[in-house]
Parts: structure tokens; sequence; C-alpha cells
């Protein structure tokens, strides 16, 4: 491994009480190997599969354990880990500490430095089948991932308990290398301004009612979550949602379909590129009532009018952005995408099935094809949105570097 990829950079590694914790004593050594400055923090529980000092003799420094211990090291030890870390991963991470960071208990030493620290978050959580299901453990690792901590896919296997299903900690050599992507990533957007839309937009029918979607804005967060992350300038056009902004996120909340449009012009001369995830309405009522709508014995007839198509003006106004659209369908998955991708002059698009239940809105995994302007496509499997993010900020970062070598990616 190289010894210069993780070069100064600062990791708090939390071990919690679960069989697994054997692993993180290679997760430990790999990062070291990796030019890491390694501090190992242990819950009571962890001490019961892996003792303290095989982690301080792997690490090189001495492993945290007591909230109320004397230490020489530190003045205040879960204030000074969470100010030294640059990155700080639980591994394992049992179920009990995912419930507990969810719901902010910090009634250790380890629960404490994750409260405190503003340190990028990693998390592999490892349990039982049953437990990792569970949807106690779902929620709190959805609640997790909307505050922007990664969460580290577990894997499906043979597990300690002898069941065989998903919940089993992935290798050190994969958790080490979400550590490296991070890092490597961090700054590959440098000097790029990117717009992201996210969310449903809301059409109003009167004071009380409006026509809207069921896009929760998880997928365009993500992005911009991702996307400030690499170093980007990011703008957020939000439609209404309960997800927090990100943090570095410059964002412009709307409600409509024609707020959004004036929010996105008013910054697209200023862009390197635009992704427009938002589900943005196609129609609106043609009148807007001043009071409630009250119910009768009858039916109730409204006018529907079209909504600016925000992704076609963009198209045609397109000098040197690039324009990457979603195609959220039902059916005919690929002739929509690819009729969309043409009409609307995108660069590429990335088109799932919402249909589907463990993909689109309201949930927090994915499973997409993107299509491009010269006629190449990829199918990508089942993951989560905040990985689909990465992806796609790859692709576009892989964009910039091929236009920068002179290569004509879309030939008309």
């Amino acid at each position: 491994m190289d010894t210069k990829l993780l070069q100064g950079k600062k990791i708090v590694v939390g071990v919690t009480g679960g069989i697994a914790a054997y692993k993180a004593v290679e997760v430990v050594s790999r990062l070291r190997k990796a030019g890491a400055e390694v501090h190992v923090m242990m819950t009571r529980e962890a001490t019961e599969f892996v003792t303290e000092l095989t982690f301080r003799e792997i690490s090189g420094h001495p492993v945290a354990q007591d909230m109320w211990a004397k230490v020489q090291e530190y003045k205040v030890e879960h204030i000074a880990l969470a100010t030294l870390a640059d990155l700080m991963l639980i591994v394992p991470a049992t179920a009990n500490v995912l419930a507990k960071t969810a719901t902010g208990i910090a009634d250790d030493l380890l629960t404490s430095t994750i409260l405190a620290t503003k340190a990028p978050l990693f998390f592999a959580p490892a349990m039982n089948t049953g437990m990792y299901e569970n949807p106690a453990t779902k929620a709190n690792i959805s609640v997790l991932k909307d505050r922007g901590i990664h969460i580290i896919e577990p894997a499906s296997g043979y597990l300690a308990c002898g069941v065989e299903g998903k919940g089993r900690l992935p290798e050190p050599a994969e958790i080490v290398q979400e550590v490296l992507d991070y890092f490597s990533e961090t700054q590959s957007l440098q000097g790029k301004k990117i717009l992201v839309t996210a969310g449903g937009t809301e059409e109003a029918l009167d004071p009380v009612r409006f026509l809207g979607n069921r896009s929760t804005g998880r997928m365009g967060y993500a992005i911009a979550e991702a996307a400030v992350r690499r170093g980007a300038e990011v703008v957020l056009v939000s439609g209404p949602t309960s997800i927090p902004v990100p943090a570095g996120v410059r964002a412009i909340k709307v409600r409509s379909a024609r707020e959004m449009e004036q929010a996105v012009l008013s910054e697209y001369d200023s862009v390197d590129a635009v992704i427009k995830s938002a589900a943005v309405a196609d129609y609106r009522p043609k009148e807007i009532s001043s009071q409630k709508i009250k119910k009768s014995d009858g039916e109730l007839t409204l006018t529907l009018v079209r909504n600016p198509d925000i992704l076609y003006e963009l198209g045609q106004r397109k000098k040197n952005q690039v324009l990457v659209g979603f195609a959220a369908e039902t059916n005919d998955l690929e002739t929509y995408a690819r009729k969309k991708l043409e009409k609307k002059n995108l660069d590429f698009i990335v088109a799932n099935d919402v249909s589907a239940k463990d993909a689109g809105f309201g949930t927090d995994t994915n499973r997409v094809q993107i299509f491009y302007r010269d006629g190449r496509e990829e199918s990508q499997p089942l993951m989560s949105k905040a990985k689909l993010a990465g992806l796609i900020l790859d692709r576009l970062r892989g964009y910039w570097d091929e236009m920068s070598e002179g290569i004509e990616l879309f030939p008309k």
C-alpha cells in the first residue's frame, strides 16, 4: 500500500462491542500503513473481544476507553480527540451505537466524541441479520444518512451467529478503501461551481392545498453534499423538504415550478454544471382560489396549464455548462430517457424506475441507468443514494478531464 496516501491525516477509530471487532485490528494496521496517524477509542464491551494492548501496539498510540480515566496526553479527552480528527471511523458499528448516535445519546467516551466532533463520520455497521433488518435499525441508519454520516454498507454472508444474510462487516481492505476514496475525492471538484436542484414542487390550489409529488429530495441533497465535500462551490435550489441543508452549501428554497425556474436561471450563467434531480410538476392549476375550496355534493373540475420546462430551457441556453438530467419513469425507461436526453440537449441523463419498491422516491437506495449523448449507456446495481451521488460526480469529473485533453465526447 502506498504509504503517502493518508500522510498527515489524523483518523480516530472507534471500536464497539461486536464479534467483528477483531477485523478492526487490520483496519487500524492498514490505515497506519497508508500513512495515517491513528487513534483508537474502545467501548467497555469492545475490550471483551480484543484487548487494549493489541490496538495500542498496532496504532502506536494510547487507547482511549474511560471518560473518567486520568490521562496525561489530552486535557479533556473526548473534546481533544474530536478536535484532532480529520475523519472518525466506527468499526464495527453495533446496532446500539447506531441508535445512540441517531438519538444524540452521549453516555460514554466514544458517543461523547461522536457528538462533539465536526470531522466526517464513517460508520461500518455489523450485526445479526435480524437486528440489521429491524425497522428501528433501518430508521436509525436513515436518520444518520440524512445528517450526512457515511454508512459503509454491510456485506452478506455467513455470520458468527450461524445464520446467513446481510450484516457482515466488509473486509478491512474495503473499509480502508472507502476512507482512501474520501480523501482522494476531497478536492476533485475544486474551482467548479455546480447547481443542483432537489425535491418536488408544490402548485397551489388554494391557501391550504396544493398539487405535488412524492419526491423527498434525498437524491439531490446527497449530490449537493458530495459535491461540496469534493471542493465545489454548490448552489442547491430546493423544493419543500425536511432534510437539513448540508454544511457549506448555499441553498435557495422555492415551492413552485415557476419559483424554481426563476432561481435556476438567475444562477445559470455563473455555473459550470447543473445536475437537475428535482421532480418538477409538469402542470399547475390555471386558477388559484384565494379562499379555501369548500367541498360540495358534485364533482370538482380543475383546469391545469403547463409549467415551464426548466431543463429544456437550460438546454437551449447552454454555452459551456455540463447539463445532467434525471428521468423518473414507471415504464419504457430507456425510450423516455433517450428522448429526454436528445430533446433537452443534455450531456447525460440518470434514469430510474420509480415504481420499484427499493429505488426512487422515499427510499435510501437507487438503481439507475445512465445514458450519454454519444449513445453509450451503463447500468448500475442497487446502491445507496449517497454512493450514487459520488458516482454521478465521478462521471462529471471524467467529462471535464476528457474535455481538457481535447477529446470530443459527444460528436455531432
